[in-house]
C-alpha cells in the first residue's frame, strides 16, 4: 500500500516483506520482478540494488502497539527495524545511502518504554547525518476510518529545503501534544537535527462508513437475527442508546462495532460518527470489525467485507485482494492508507527530492519522469 500511495511518479527498486501471503499478494498487483521474500535480517546491501531516493519502512508494531506485548524496539517483531537500519548504514558506506527515509508505524511509537524506543531511533537517523522530523497523521482525513499512524520523515542534512515542508513551531495538525514531549525530551544536539514538517491540511473527507457498505458483499454473509441480538445483548447501556437514538434518526445509519474486554466481561461498542474505528490484524474475534446498520423497523450486522476493509484504506477497486477472508482482512489490516502516503510524498518526499541537491533543470526534469524508491 506504500507503492499504491506513492504512485507511478516512483519507481520501485526493491520491495521486501518475510509473509508469504502478502507476498502473493504483491505479485499480483505489481508483479514479482523487485520482490524479495525473506526475513529483513537475512538481506545483506549487495542484494540491494542501486542508489534509491527513498527508503520507506514500515516495520512491524506488535511490540509498539498499547495493545501488545510493549517489547518495543528490542521485541522480536518491532526489533526488525534495526535490520533494516543496518541496510541504511551499509548502504551509506558503499556511497548509496538515499537521500531521503520515511518510516512509518504506530501512534504508541512515541511513548514506548518512557519515550527511549522512538529516542533511539531519532539517534540512529541523526547518527546517519540526516534531519528529521514526525508527523502524525490520522488516515480520518481522507478516508471513513480512524487510523493515526506516526510518520517519521529524514533528508540529508546538507539538503535545502523548499519553503512550506518546514515551518519554525509545531503544527496542532500534524504535531499533537506526545510529539512536543517526545521533541523536549531529546538532547539538543538531537533538537537541532529536528524539523518541524509542515504540509496543506486537506479539505473536508468526501466519503464515510455508509458511503463504502454494500447491501450484497462477496466474502461475507448477514449474521441471523439472533446473533445480532446477542451482539446487542453485549452492548453495555451507553452504547445500546446509540442503537436507540440512530434508530429513531427516520433514516439508514451505520455504525462500526468491536467487541472489547471491560473489566473481564466482552462488551461490544458501537459508533454512528461515519468513521469505521481503526483496522487491525484479525488475531481473534474481537480484531475483526463488525457493522450495524440500522433502520426504523430494523437492526442488521455482520463483519465488515474484505472489499469494504480495502476501500477504508483508500484502495482502488481494481486491487486484487486474497480470496480468503482472514488473509485479504490481514493484509489489509496489517498495511497503509493510501491517500495519507499520496499527500506526504505529494507535499513532502517529492518536493524535498526535487529542491534539495539537484543540480541543473535538466536533473529536476529527469526526477520528475523517474524517481526510485527502496
Amino acid at each position: 500500500m506504500a507503492r499504491a500511495g506513492l504512485g507511478e511518479d516512483w519507481n520501485c527498486l526493491f520491495a521486501n516483506d518475510f509473509c508469504e501471503k502478502k507476498a502473493s499478494a504483491y505479485r499480483n498487483n505489481w508483479g514479482a520482478d523487485h520482490l524479495f521474500v525473506a526475513d529483513v535480517n537475512t538481506i545483506g546491501v549487495n542484494d540491494l540494488p542501486a542508489k534509491a531516493d527513498l527508503a520507506w519502512a514500515s516495520f512491524p508494531c506488535q511490540d509498539l502497539s498499547l495493545a501488545g506485548n510493549k517489547a518495543g524496539l528490542v521485541g522480536r517483531r518491532s526489533g526488525s527495524f534495526w535490520a533494516f537500519w543496518r541496510l541504511i548504514v551499509d548502504l551509506a558506506a558503499n556511497g548509496r545511502r538515499p537521500p531521503l527515509v520515511a518510516l512509518e508505524n504506530v501512534f504508541g511509537t512515541l511513548t514506548s518504554h518512557g519515550g527511549k524506543d522512538f529516542d533511539a531511533i531519532v539517534k540512529a537517523l541523526a547518527a546517519q547525518d540526516y534531519q528529521i522530523g514526525a508527523m502524525v497523521v490520522d488516515a480520518a482525513r481522507f478516508v471513513p476510518q480512524s487510523r493515526p499512524r506516526l510518520f517519521i520523515i529524514a533528508a540529508d542534512a546538507s539538503a535545502a529545503l523548499p519553503i512550506g515542508t518546514t515551518r519554525e513551531t509545531p503544527n496542532v495538525e500534524w504535531h499533537p501534544e506526545a510529539i512536543v514531549r517526545a521533541y523536549r525530551k531529546l538532547p539538543g544536539a538531537l533538537q537541532r537535527q529536528w524539523k518541524w514538517w509542515d504540509m496543506p491540511t486537506p479539505g473536508p473527507r468526501q466519503s464515510s462508513l455508509e458511503d463504502i457498505v454494500e447491501e450484497n458483499p462477496a466474502g461475507v454473509e448477514w449474521n441471523t437475527p439472533q446473533r445480532t441480538n446477542e451482539l446487542l445483548e453485549m452492548m453495555a447501556p451507553i452504547h445500546r442508546r446509540k442503537v436507540l437514538a440512530a434508530q429513531a434518526d427516520k433514516r439508514q445509519r451505520v455504525g462500526a462495532v468491536y467487541r472489547r474486554t471491560r473489566n473481564g466481561v466482552q462488551r461490544a461498542e458501537v459508533r454512528f460518527d461515519g468513521l469505521a474505528g481503526c483496522l487491525r490484524t484479525p488475531g481473534g474475534g474481537s480484531s475483526r470489525q463488525t457493522i450495524l446498520v440500522v433502520n426504523p423497523s430494523s437492526i442488521r450486522s455482520r463483519l465488515l467485507s474484505p472489499r469494504e476493509a480495502a476501500r477504508l484504506m483508500g484502495l482502488p477497486e481494481s486491487y486484487l485482494l486474497p480470496e480468503r477472508y482472514n488473509d485479504a482482512y490481514m493484509l489489509v489490516g496489517d498495511g497503509l492508507a493510501v491517500p495519507v502516503v499520496a499527500h506526504i510524498s505529494q507535499h513532502l518526499l517529492v518536493p524535498i527530492l526535487n529542491h534539495g541537491g539537484q543540480q541543473n533543470r535538466r536533473t529536476r526534469q529527469s526526477l520528475q519522469r523517474h524517481r526510485r524508491a527502496g
